[in-house]
């Protein structure tokens, strides 16, 4: 007859306790498993139907946790447009574009997602953030359906929602990111094809870069066609800058050329381009991933996201998106995650893509609002 009893560092045990001890050896791992799971969270906006998603990300599984109805008019479509998460994590806020004739800023709180205050802004407010030394929130006037003519970034104190001062820079200024020690903020304009950049404590633009590749101009024939000047003097950009990004460690930051289908470096310490890197079509925004390692960008034209590994300074994947027109990045806090919003055409819903920055690959996927846009992380979670 077959025994019963196994040998263990030289002593005999049962067939029983060895069932016990694979039963523990297995409830040990599954501790460790539920120990170190993750859940993701971050706001999305959806601009055709003036809703913001609040969604939740295990890992594995993408979902929509809270769909939250912004805006004053039930008749009208008012545009959330631009969203940002405070420093701290208790405030998100939402930019309504579409506002006649200006656009508002409306604070909501993370722990209920209800309304909290708003204020006037400028002409189609759009991409914004807090700065964690000034406690300042700066945000783009994008002036979408105005005159072309040069806009601003409104500086807003967030604790009374009051707008302290309206910065005068280019045309259509629309991507906007600050500097990691949140000294400088940095804006594109679309229009007149320049990066800005403004000293968050002073108040006022220290330095602008034109943006256009001059290298293939012909000034000696006065060609202003290809120097992008139109009729009357007012410069339209071939370029087409939408989106700027600072490195999180180096003195670079990145330039979205959507009209160009370039990613452009610029050197901040020299102030001046550094390097065109070649693109597919109609690059829109551009995140780097908080440890420094990939670069993220959106392809609105041919409904594709590419990444980039910095290190190597090489192309290394380039993802079809679930549906036609990404639009926004949002990077997890552990550099492990990029969220995609992605608009859809005409009545379809919008959409949320989940790449695993580490291998490279779409995950999974949810459906939410129309024309979804403005993007943030808020939170990693155990």
């Amino acid at each position: 007859m077959k025994s019963n009893l196994l040998k263990f560092n030289g002593h005999c045990i049962s067939s029983y306790a060895k069932w016990v001890m694979r039963g523990s050896i297995f409830f040990f791992f599954f501790m460790v498993q539920s120990v170190y799971a993750q859940n993701y969270y971050l706001y999305v906006a959806s601009e055709s139907d003036d809703t913001v998603s609040l969604l939740k990300f295990d890992g594995t599984t993408i979902v929509e946790k809270e769909r939250i109805d912004v805006g004053s008019y039930p008749t009208e479509i008012e545009g959330p447009h631009g969203i940002t998460i405070d420093p701290n994590g208790r405030y998100w806020y939402v930019t309504l574009a579409h506002g006649t004739p200006y656009g508002k800023l409306v604070k909501y709180s993370t722990a209920t997602n209800q309304v909290v205050d708003e204020t006037t802004l400028g002409l189609f407010p759009a991409s914004m953030q807090i700065s964690k030394v000034t406690g300042f929130l700066y945000c783009v006037n994008f002036n979408l359906h105005g005159d072309m003519k040069p806009s601003s970034v409104s500086v807003v104190d967030p604790e009374t929602m009051t707008e302290i001062v309206q910065i005068k820079t280019g045309s259509m200024p629309h991507g906007s990111r600050l500097s990691r020690d949140g000294l400088k903020q940095y804006s594109v304009a679309m229009m007149s094809g320049e990066l800005f950049e403004i000293d968050a404590l002073a108040l006022e633009v220290t330095r602008r870069l034109d943006l256009e590749d001059h290298t293939t101009m012909d000034h000696s024939k006065g060609d202003h066609h290809k120097m992008g000047m139109k009729k009357g003097g007012m410069k339209h950009s071939k370029i087409k800058p939408t989106w700027v990004i600072p490195h999180p460690e180096e003195k670079i930051a990145y330039v979205a050329g959507n009209g160009s289908d370039e990613i452009i470096e610029v050197d901040l310490e020299k102030w001046k381009i550094s390097k065109r890197i070649k693109a597919e079509k109609g690059p829109y925004n551009v995140e780097i991933s908080p440890d420094g390692k990939y670069m993220i960008a959106t392809l609105k034209s041919i409904g594709k996201t590419a990444i980039w590994d910095l290190k190597k300074g090489s192309l290394i994947k380039t993802i079809t998106n679930s549906t036609a027109i990404p639009h926004g990045i949002a990077i997890s806090s552990d550099s492990k995650y990029a969220f995609i919003s992605v608009e859809g055409i005409g009545g379809e819903p919008g959409i949320v893509d989940v790449i695993n920055l580490e291998n490279k690959t779409l995950v999974d996927q949810v459906e939410i609002g129309k024309q979804a846009g403005g993007i943030a992380f808020w939170k990693k979670e155990s």
